[in-house]
């Protein structure tokens, strides 16, 4: 007979942490190698600048730094990390895996370790496979890392994504709690819209020449997908958690585009009282890493505090989708 492994009755997230690149972009140095303008920028993303990585801010860089402080936050013994787990799209490199190595930075170098690829749902994916291998006896702590260097395949000359992407790392510590700290994930994807983002030139049409894939989006149905499908899917999170809008305290969407928050917080009718995430004013759409980027962000601000009830959803290129509610560290 197999002996079955078993964990903690409930998981929850204990330390948050993020690096944000020292470069500040503004809207008027995009503005020189496109044909637009402030005002179109900010009226249709509400972005006004964004952060873009220097050549020593690399994906392994950004996630240590913001793993160190996920771990501080947490007063986790990296030693004690028995699995890494990273959502990127931007490490260029097919294998091995980037979390082996952040793995042995942060100070677990026999944890196990994988990268996963789910764009801008990558957090709200790793938080819940972290809660599912705490709570099943896999890892008693998980590191999720969500982190991109997108101004890497950024076309900087096509006028419909060169305002909107950017670089960062945010990374969770998930352990054992003695309440339910993680709701019940909400997830799925769409692969009939596979294409509406999506990487332009695939690897082999890109051989033997000096040019990046970039990125691509068809804005339009990205828009309403998100700000509709999004906002049920939202809100199955918050009825498989028992959790009411009234009960919330925080609202965090994945920084995509300022209309589309306004969409989903309307659609939630979500109370005056929950503090809704607008990171993406200053830091732009940093894909997996803007969702614990968005949650230090009002924690610095004030806005959000230890014990504090926050509904998360993350979204994007698949189509791919996830969501629960979490309770802050």
């Amino acid at each position: 007979m197999i002996t079955a492994s078993t964990g903690s009755t409930y998981a929850g997230v204990l330390g948050i942490g993020s690096y944000r690149p020292r470069r500040v972009v503004p809207n008027s140095e995009i503005l020189e190698q496109i044909d637009s303008s402030d005002e179109w920028i900010q009226t249709r993303s509400g972005i006004k600048e964004r952060r873009w990585a220097s050549d020593d801010e690399t994906v392994l860089m950004m996630s240590v730094n913001a793993a160190k402080d996920a771990l501080a936050d947490a007063g986790i013994d990296p030693a004690e990390i028995g699995c890494v787990i990273v959502s990127t799209v931007t490490h260029l490199y097919q294998t091995p895996a980037i979390a082996t190595q952040i793995a042995v930075a942060v100070g677990a170098p026999t944890a196990a370790a994988f990268d996963i690829s789910a764009a801008c749902a990558g957090f709200c994916y790793g938080i819940a496979m972290a809660n599912d291998l705490v709570r099943g006896g896999s890892a008693k702590y998980v590191l999720a890392i969500g982190v991109e260097r997108l101004s890497d395949i950024t076309d900087r000359t096509d006028r419909s994504t060169a305002f909107i992407f950017a670089d960062g790392a945010g990374a969770a510590i998930v352990g054992p709690t003695d309440e339910p700290g993680i709701g019940p994930v909400v997830w799925g994807s769409d692969g009939t819209q596979h294409k509406v983002i999506s990487q332009k030139e695939s690897w082999q049409e890109v051989h033997g020449n000096h040019n990046w894939p970039h990125l691509t989006m068809d804005g339009n149905p990205v828009f309403r997908w998100a700000s509709f499908e999004m906002a049920k899917t939202a809100q199955q999170a918050l009825d498989v958690a028992g959790v009411k809008a009234e009960q919330l305290d925080l609202f965090v969407p994945h920084q995509a585009n300022m209309r589309i928050t306004d969409a989903m917080r309307r659609a939630l009718k979500l109370p005056e009282h929950v503090k809704v995430a607008r990171d993406i004013e200053r830091q732009g759409n940093t894909s997996a890493a803007s969702i614990p980027l968005a949650i230090t962000a009002m924690r610095e601000a004030g806005e959000a505090r230890s014990g504090d009830l926050a509904l998360i959803i993350g979204f994007g290129a698949g189509l791919v989708y996830a969501a629960q509610v979490i309770r802050l560290p």
